[in-house]
């Protein structure tokens, strides 16, 4: 069978119930309701994320999940359960869908017997980033914008400029100068602007809010507006589906500003209210972070709420040097609601366990996703995880991107 190109999404995928069972916007802190028709990007009295709700009684009664599994592969083959209203403006480059590989090998190394990796370095871009940029430009194609920004690490402005061009719209990108080269090219290439800072995201992040509100670009920075968590929480559904409606004992996730970890946790409540789980055990989540930039841990560990402002922020990991998250709250809730956990890993441990992963599974995994290793590493050793569990790293992007960064 030879495969259609795709536009946007094939008739074929298309449900004759609703495209998606999308109701509102609400604030994580205080509760209060937006509209989903137009445009917000937080709650402007709590300075708080806004979750995207569905009616999942209506789509509890009217999908059936054994339909999706039968659809073409891909994110928006869960339309239902995403936030785009009409199919024309689902901006797709194929993202979703990737492999979860058993690492047999490394298994054996660390004393586990069903240790995966979810691998999202097939993703267009080579990241997991396609997934909520691909969520947030097609939301922000229906509802007209033209002209988006964002600081990144490096990533996610990459993704940005190949989802905006597929959108046909503009894309103005703020990036640390010592982003991976990989990065930047992307970016220009697919016709972004691209503005090099000396400093961090945070940096980054300060200069794209004030031309932003200056000039009018619709800022897509993590958290900042609703939608990027929904393409991120698909890998979250991709895992229950992989295991036949069952979760794994732990995941174990890179956190920088934390968008996939609140996702999945938000896939988790969603699938398990409309039924489709076998059982109700959730796994525990880990977040992992470098010892040079550990907010998350250092929070978790203190028992705080809030995640303080990381001074010195450093690592060979790009992805993981974000001082603070704008959902430190959520972050923390997830890991806390879950009896999970947060470990901080070393430049040189991450680096080492790059290598044996590339060299026992021949996967060349970027910084990221190889700290989960060293941090399964260090929770094995503690007994925290034990032999038999079912255990999930997130592998979220190629090495290759990383070439100049890492040596």
């Amino acid at each position: 069978m030879i495969a259609k190109p795709q536009d946007s999404l094939p008739a074929s995928v298309i449900s004759t119930q609703a495209i998606s069972y999308l109701t509102h916007l609400e604030c994580a802190d205080c509760g209060a309701q937006y509209s989903a028709s137009e445009v917000h990007t937080f709650c402007p009295d709590c300075q708080a994320p806004l979750l995207v709700k569905y009616d999942l009684e209506a789509a509890a009664r009217n999908v059936d999940r054994e339909r999706i599994h039968k659809r073409l592969k891909g994110m928006w083959r869960w339309h239902e359960l995403l936030p785009v209203l009409d199919p024309q403006n689902m901006v797709t480059l194929g993202e979703g869908d990737t492999a979860l590989l058993k690492l047999p090998r490394v298994g054996e190394m660390l004393g586990l017997t069903q240790l995966y990796t979810k691998d999202e370095s097939s993703n267009p871009t080579g990241s997991f980033k396609a997934r909520g940029l691909s969520a947030a430009v097609s939301k922000a194609k229906e509802l007209g914008i033209q002209k988006v920004i964002i600081p990144t690490a490096g990533n996610a402005g990459g993704a940005m400029a190949a989802y905006a061009a597929r959108a046909g719209m503009q894309a103005l990108i703020y990036m640390p100068r010592d982003t991976p080269t990989a990065n930047i090219q992307e970016s220009r290439i697919a016709g972004a602007e691209v503005v090099l800072v000396d400093g961090l995201i945070s940096d980054a992040a300060g200069m794209a809010g004030l031309k932003a509100r200056e000039e009018g670009w619709f800022d897509v920075s993590t958290f900042k507006e609703p939608y990027r968590m929904e393409g991120k929480k698909v890998m979250g559904y991709e895992l229950a589906e992989s295991f036949e409606w069952e979760l794994p004992d732990v995941i174990v996730y890179p956190t920088g500003g934390g968008t996939g970890l609140v996702g999945m946790w938000k896939a988790f409540d969603e699938l398990e209210r409309m039924g489709w789980l076998k059982n109700t055990k959730r796994p525990r989540m880990v977040s992992v972070q470098a010892e040079g930039c550990a907010p998350v841990v250092k929070a978790f560990l203190t028992g705080a709420d809030f995640c303080d402002f990381w001074l010195g922020a450093h690592t060979v990991a790009s992805g993981l040097r974000v001082p603070k998250s704008f959902a430190d709250r959520l972050i923390l809730s997830a890991i806390r609601e879950s009896q999970g956990t947060a470990v901080a890993v070393s430049d040189e441990a991450l680096l080492d366990y790059q290598k044996k992963l590339a060299a026992l599974e021949g996967i060349f995994a970027a910084p990221e996703g190889a700290a989960t290793l060293a941090a399964v590493h260090t929770l094995v050793e503690q007994k925290w995880i034990h032999p038999d569990e079912r255990v999930v790293i997130f592998n979220t992007g190629s090495g290759l991107k990383y070439l100049d960064y890492t040596g």
